[in-house]
């Protein structure tokens, strides 16, 4: 039985790419900060819980994240700014995941294909940035899809079929997007896990290292 470790499953979207991973027949072992103590923030939590594991994973999933932390909502302009504020959001956004990927080589089988998937966000893009704001969150993005595509250059010396890339979700009804909802139309988290999934799935090994969208178009950087 294939593998599957979800980061962040007691998210909306964690919990429905645990139970969709799960309704395929995969093995899934889930880790989050509420049930288990796993602080993707703290370099220790993350080298106790992932070295604690027994691998290898055929699909490891980054399904951590969040909009606002400690109360600051996104800045609608640059003059919004604070320091706490937009390091917060690098720390859980940015940081959190590379900690987890500096573990990728163990988490991950050396022969036959496997993938490992940071669920990152569009407005992260820098190409596809129309309307600015969003200055803090939007960085850690673009900070975070950088560290996929590098992790992804060094994890394919060792792990020739291992798919690395960065996922936008869309917009889905969970408690981390209620207060935008009016903005976009959005997908409840059980679509949205079939629809990440299907193109986790479908992604071949000249694909790593690149960012795309729950439909599978490749997002610009």
């Amino acid at each position: 039985m294939s593998k599957t470790l979800i980061l962040g499953a007691s998210g909306g979207i964690g919990s429905a790419l645990a139970a969709a991973c799960a309704a395929k027949g995969e093995e899934v072992l889930h880790l989050s900060r509420s049930v288990d103590g796993f602080d993707i923030t703290d370099e220790a939590s993350v080298a106790r819980h992932l070295g604690a594991l027994e691998g290898p994973f055929r699909r490891v999933v980054v399904a951590t994240g969040a909009l606002e932390i400690d109360g600051a909502e996104p800045e609608k302009t640059i003059k919004a700014i604070e320091a706490k504020a937009m390091m917060d959001q690098f720390a859980l956004n940015a940081v959190g995941p590379a900690l987890v990927l500096s573990h990728a080589h163990d988490l991950l089988p050396r022969e036959g294909r496997s993938v490992f998937a940071v669920l990152s966000a569009r407005v992260g893009s820098i190409g596809d940035n129309k309307i600015g704001g969003w200055i803090s969150y939007r960085s850690a993005k673009a900070a975070v899809n950088q560290v996929v595509h590098t992790a992804s250059i060094e994890l394919k010396r060792t792990h020739k079929e291992a798919v690395c890339v960065a996922l936008h979700p869309g917009t889905v009804a969970t408690a981390f997007t209620e207060k935008y909802l009016g903005r976009h139309p959005a997908v409840q988290p059980e679509e949205a896990a079939r629809n990440l999934l299907a193109v986790m799935d479908g992604l071949s090994v000249c694909q790593t290292g690149q960012f795309f969208d729950w439909a599978g178009k490749e997002v610009p950087w």
